[in-house]
């Protein structure tokens, strides 16, 4: 299986998979790779909308469902950048591989959670047993800081990896007695009697935040371009306050996957906080004190501890809080 997957980040870092990557990006062109997520609606949104265009950037999204993937493709350039999660991404960055934070689209606000049997009435009633989760992704740093929480770890139940979707299958089919996963599978489990939602992101605010990452040459090249991808994602953020309805409909289309109806969108929508221009303010605030740098130290410390990430990353060189105030 390693082998395998070697082979597929080989493939995508040559431009092989068929995604229709050009080489790297001018000016004027920005490049991003994502999974299929309600988060990363207003990006789909500002494209579908002309609003980057309007800006000044012509902005590709790629739906590639997988972040090692994706990363891949950042480090082959094929790909300038990625949206994914604070701590998703500290995993990849490298001393070959530079990258900073530029813009936080949202966090999970309920939309990420654990079910469990009907019984289970607090996390230390799982001690020894089983948890579908997908290791090494957002799933296992969310609930190892749940687990934390109750004095517990990681060694007090048995992990079955699986992401997050068969996570769910596998626990409402009976395979496992409890899984991390996220919507629509929460409500799912919730609407069909099988087991409960024990705990769920809105608990944990502010602690799955989903980001922009840009490789670092191209914002030193293109700063422009990266003011124009900001100002872009704003208004897209205003025009689902006054415009909900049509922008699930707009979202849903561009996004596709699970997402592909108005109805399963705007449900989803439901459990993300969408971040914009004063949100994202208060986040960054700056790279010495604020929101962001205390996620980026947290994350250090559990994967670190983890022995997952490849490098120390300190927050002020992974924090560029330079485009954020773009109007």
């Amino acid at each position: 299986m390693k082998t395998f997957r070697n082979c597929l980040m080989t493939a995508v870092s040559a431009g092989l998979l068929g995604l229709g990557l050009a080489a790297p990006a001018n000016a004027g062109a920005i490049r991003l790779g994502m999974t299929t997520w309600v988060g990363y609606g207003p990006l789909f949104l500002a494209r579908d909308l002309g609003y980057f265009k309007e800006a000044g950037v012509d902005v590709d999204l790629k739906v590639i469902e997988e972040s090692a993937l994706y990363m891949a493709a950042v480090a082959g350039g094929d790909l300038d950048g990625a949206a994914s999660t604070v701590d998703e991404l500290m995993k990849y960055r490298s001393d070959e591989l530079c990258f900073k934070y530029v813009l936080a689209l949202d966090d999970s606000h309920g939309g990420d959670g654990v079910v469990t049997q009907a019984d289970v009435k607090s996390l230390k009633d799982l001690k020894g047993q089983q948890v579908a989760l997908n290791e090494g992704s957002i799933s296992e740093f969310w609930f190892t800081v749940l687990l934390k929480k109750e004095g517990m770890t990681e060694d007090d139940v048995t992990i079955t990896n699986m992401t997050a979707d068969d996570a769910a299958t596998a626990f409402i089919a009976g395979q496992v007695p409890a899984a991390v996963t996220w919507e629509p599978h929460l409500t799912e489990v919730r609407k069909g009697g099988k087991g409960k939602v024990l705990i769920d992101s809105t608990t944990t605010p502010g602690l799955i935040v989903d980001v922009i990452a840009l490789k670092c040459d191209l914002i030193e090249k293109h700063p422009e371009d990266v003011k124009a991808l900001v100002k872009g994602y704003y208004k897209a953020v205003e025009y689902i306050k006054t415009n909900p309805d049509k922008a699930y409909e707009i979202m849903a289309k561009g996004i596709g996957g699970y997402l592909e109806k108005p109805e399963d969108f705007a449900a989803g929508a439901k459990g993300v906080r969408y971040y914009d221009r004063a949100r994202n303010l208060d986040f960054f605030g700056t790279p010495e004190k604020s929101e962001a740098s205390e996620l980026v130290n947290f994350a250090q410390d559990i994967w670190g501890k983890a022995g997952k990430l490849k490098m120390t990353i300190d927050a002020k060189t992974i924090l560029d809080t330079d485009f954020i105030k773009e109007q």
